[in-house]
Parts: structure tokens; C-alpha cells; sequence
């Protein structure tokens, strides 16, 4: 392992974020590997949120069930390597909602929580298995949301009297 990856481990584990992601796998019954570089893989992740196949929670990968082949993708690994990396980076798990509003700009921007978020951009859409889905304009889709709400907030219809007979 080289320095930076023994770096980036040992700050993963200062930074609760390894742990969490240890945590995690216990409780959802993902069996544990050790991988190389210092990284966890934990196998057959059942709950159905995130949706995502793979995904990292400090230096601990997880993968659904029809990816945990006996040897992960080098392609795939080295994308969620790369988000192991931006948990140490961002001090851990504050890096939990900094991706979080990311993927909400991203999806915002393009319909696709992926194409735009910075992270996993840094860590390579295609390597990711994401598509890259064109800007769309932040005015329309604005107001298209502003109609929307305005919308849904208006006064409701009068509901007639039972049996229907207006007076």
C-alpha cells in the first residue's frame, strides 16, 4: 500500500467514517472482505436505500448482490476508491450532505443526481456506471416548480353536500 492510501485509511478511521461504514454492514447483514488498499468490501447489501449498486461509506464499499462477484470490477473499484478518498478529504461523514446537495444541484441541472454532482464526477461517471445527461436551463425548471407548488397550495374545490343536491 502506498503512502497516501495508508494516509487515507488511517484518516477514515480517525474520522468515525470506516466505522460507520463497518457499522452499516453489520446491521445490514453484508458479509465483510478486506480488499486491497486498505478497503473493506462488504457483499449482497439488501436495504433498498441507496439505490446504487456500489457504494462507499468511508474506506467500506458496498455492493447489491449482483455485484458481489468474487473479484469486484477494477474499473468500479477504482470509482468508489476515488469516493473513499473524498470521505478523507472532507473529514469524514460531513461528507454525507455535501454530496447530498450535490446530487441535488446535479439533479436539478439534468433530471440525474449523478451528471453534475462534483463528486462523482471527480470520481468518473463511466467508471461509476453513470451516464452523462445534458444541462437543462435553471429558469424553466424553476418556474415549472414554482407552477407546481402554487398549484397544490390552491384553495380546494367546494365538495357538495351528501347526495349530492345543491339548494
Amino acid at each position: 500500500m502506498e503512502t497516501w492510501q495508508r494516509t487515507r485509511e488511517l484518516a477514515n478511521w480517525l474520522n468515525l467514517s470506516t466505522l460507520a461504514g463497518l457499522a452499516l454492514a453489520n446491521v445490514a447483514g453484508s458479509p465483510l472482505s478486506r480488499g486491497e488498499r486498505g478497503i473493506f468490501w462488504a457483499r449482497n447489501y439488501t436495504p433498498k436505500l441507496p439505490h446504487a449498486g456500489a457504494f462507499t461509506v468511508g474506506n467500506v464499499v458496498f455492493f447489491r448482490e449482483y455485484l458481489s462477484v468474487q473479484e469486484p470490477d477494477p474499473v468500479l473499484l477504482a470509482h468508489e476508491e476515488k469516493h473513499c478518498t473524498q470521505y478523507a478529504l472532507c473529514l469524514g461523514l460531513p461528507f454525507l450532505p455535501l454530496y447530498f446537495a450535490a446530487a441535488g444541484y446535479s439533479w436539478l441541472r439534468t433530471s440525474d443526481p449523478a451528471s453534475r454532482n462534483i463528486f462523482e464526477r471527480a470520481a468518473g461517471l463511466q467508471a461509476g456506471g453513470y451516464l452523462e445527461r445534458p444541462v437543462r436551463r435553471l429558469g424553466p425548471v424553476l418556474a415549472a416548480g414554482i407552477r407546481r407548488s402554487l398549484r397544490s397550495g390552491s384553495t380546494p374545490k367546494p365538495v357538495p353536500p351528501a347526495g349530492g343536491i345543491h339548494a
